[in-house]
């Protein structure tokens, strides 16, 4: 019944992502609004662009690669910049992810303003040193029946420097399910030591059109187009004991903070929370143990939500907030990682400030 609710539900989101694509086709076809000028940082650059795109995807067109997780569909809330002219009224769409003092400082998401008229904007300096690669899809790895690793050789340039829990936007081209090539955000799992390539721990979601088109159309050998790295989510230099918490693909940034964790032979107090519904949904459990050795203070803690009988589970069970719960009942000087969905991240907040966490000390980035 879940599931077929799940399948419902994507292929909703499916059909509105369709729809949403077509009408910005049909948009730049019947509306022609010229050439317009778009104002940066002051006059530091001057772009004359056509009108009729999102403000977002006119500068990915320009090579300018402003954050966002959602691909532009201003549910994520990342691609936040000022803008001082020509943006028009605050959208309702844009409401929920900006604060009284974003208003009050002309910050807008760049996915939902119109280039219609000539505006004038501020790009943060470090966007402009995110670059677009050129990569080839090296390995295909099954790690569940609905999760995979994909592991792209960079080409062009040939190396990526980055942080571990960062991501990168990894670019659908155009194919019979999507009109337009779409951006989808995920993190990076790898190596930080490794630049010469980039590994991404990919979940299949039901119509989900970046996902789709990497479980049925990707192959290895394969080209692939992405950008980055992105994101302010990282450890923290401090000796506090860090909380890591994921299920399902957010798997990913906790790998590559592992090895770099093991790289740096860093020992602070250190427990993953790892959570998934059944064994079969379970992955890395060998290289999380792997990571216990080198790491003497380092704890890994899987937990089954819905165990079957046949998975002979003798872990931890229950949702992982309630297994969080009995296992960190004092938390005023800890410090949480989250990567998961909103739903998710808001239910762990809940329960790490109960227990005395401030909320200062939770990080995260909430891919929608």
């Amino acid at each position: 019944m879940i599931m077929e609710f799940l399948q419902a539900v994507g292929m909703l989101a499916g059909i509105c992502a369709l729809l949403a694509a077509l009408l910005v086709i049909a948009d730049r076809k019947l509306n022609d609004y010229g050439v317009c000028r778009i104002n940066i940082n002051d006059g530091d650059r001057e772009l004359e662009v056509p009108g009729g795109s999102s403000l977002l995807s006119t500068l990915l067109t320009e090579r300018i690669f402003i954050p966002s997780a959602c691909g532009g569909g201003g549910s994520c809330g990342l691609c936040k910049l000022q803008v001082l002219e020509g943006g028009g009224p605050v959208l309702a769409t844009e409401e929920p992810h900006l604060s009284k003092e974003e208003r009050a400082s002309n910050v807008r998401l760049s996915c939902q303003i119109k280039v219609r008229n000539d505006l004038r904007i501020q790009i943060p300096e470090a966007y402009f040193k995110i670059r677009e690669y050129r990569g080839r899809v090296e390995k295909m790895t099954p790690l569940t029946h609905d999760i995979r690793l994909v592991r792209i050789a960079l080409l062009d340039p040939p190396e990526m420097t980055f942080e571990p829990g960062a991501y990168v936007q990894l670019q659908a081209p155009a194919y019979e399910k999507s009109p337009e090539s779409v951006y989808r955000a995920y993190s990076v799992a790898g190596d930080p030591l490794d630049r010469k390539h980039v590994d991404l721990i990919i979940r299949l979601v039901p119509n989900g059109i970046c996902t789709t088109w990497v479980f049925q159309y990707l192959k290895e050998g394969d080209e692939v187009t992405l950008n980055g790295p992105h994101g302010d989510f990282r450890l923290q230099p401090t000796p506090a004991e860090k909380i890591f918490i994921a299920g399902g693909s957010g798997m990913a940034p906790f790998r590559s903070m592992l090895l770099h964790m093991k790289n740096e032979n860093l020992n602070f107090p250190c427990r993953y929370f790892f959570g998934a519904a059944a064994r079969r949904d379970m992955f890395y459990l060998d290289e999380m143990a792997v990571f216990e050795q080198a790491l003497p203070n380092y704890h890994y803690v899987p937990a089954l939500s819905k165990p079957a009988p046949e998975d002979n589970w003798t872990g931890e069970t229950g949702l992982i907030t309630e297994v969080v719960d009995r296992h960190c009942p004092d938390c005023h000087d800890k410090e949480a990682y989250l990567c998961g969905s909103p739903g998710m991240i808001d239910a762990c907040i809940k329960v790490l400030t109960k227990n005395g966490m401030p909320v200062g000390n939770i990080f995260y980035d909430k891919f929608a």
